[in-house]
């Protein structure tokens, strides 16, 4: 299921995806959704009131369309003729460090990258023979503009080492990644 917000640009990596695995698709736009959806929140005087702000936090505006996309992906499922299951598309490098959304793409029945490090998962790319400009693509949540690395302040080449060997030449990015997990262990 492509689910791009209005137009985005990135959807093509999507299509592109689909198109070497010969998968069937569907495209739910769910631009219209988190615009109705944004709009409500922000024009809900009693929460802007109760929240301080008139406008939404940068962080909710870019998690919302996840969540959305997750709900669209559970729909889907349930529409299938013989149900169908949600992907977790997490794996072990962003969950050691909590870099996901909770009810985004955290979220699923099953999660089969979950145990694989991000290099491990380039390197299924690599396998399948994946176009070389999916497999090392600058990972990035495709919201915020910034890309996965930018947002986390480390590679994801420097968290798998540090995820293998506990060793991190940079201690003030060891500190972060410790932090990082420390605070996804809730």
């Amino acid at each position: 299921v492509l689910m791009p917000r209005g137009v985005q640009p990135d959807i093509s990596d999507s299509q592109l995806l689909v198109d070497t695995l010969q998968i069937p698709y569907v495209v739910v736009n769910i631009g219209e959704a988190a615009d109705a959806l944004e709009r409500t929140l922000e024009g809900n005087e009693k929460l802007q009131e109760i929240c301080g702000r008139e406008e939404m936090a940068r962080e909710a505006k870019i998690n919302m369309p996840p969540r959305i996309r997750m709900t669209t992906l559970y729909a889907v499922a349930q529409n299938l003729p013989n149900g169908g299951r949600v992907v977790n598309t997490c794996n072990a490098s962003e969950d050691y460090v909590g870099y996901s959304t909770k009810y985004g793409d955290a979220a699923g029945d099953f999660s089969p990258m979950s145990e694989l490090l991000v290099h491990e998962v380039l390197q299924i790319g690599d396998v399948l023979g994946l176009p070389e400009q999916l497999v090392r693509k600058t990972p990035s949540d495709g919201l915020s503009g910034m890309s996965d690395e930018d947002k986390l302040g480390f590679t994801y080449a420097m968290l798998d080492h540090y995820v293998l060997t506990g060793e991190c030449d940079d201690e003030a990015k060891k500190a972060r990644i410790d932090r990082l997990h420390r605070l996804n262990l809730h």
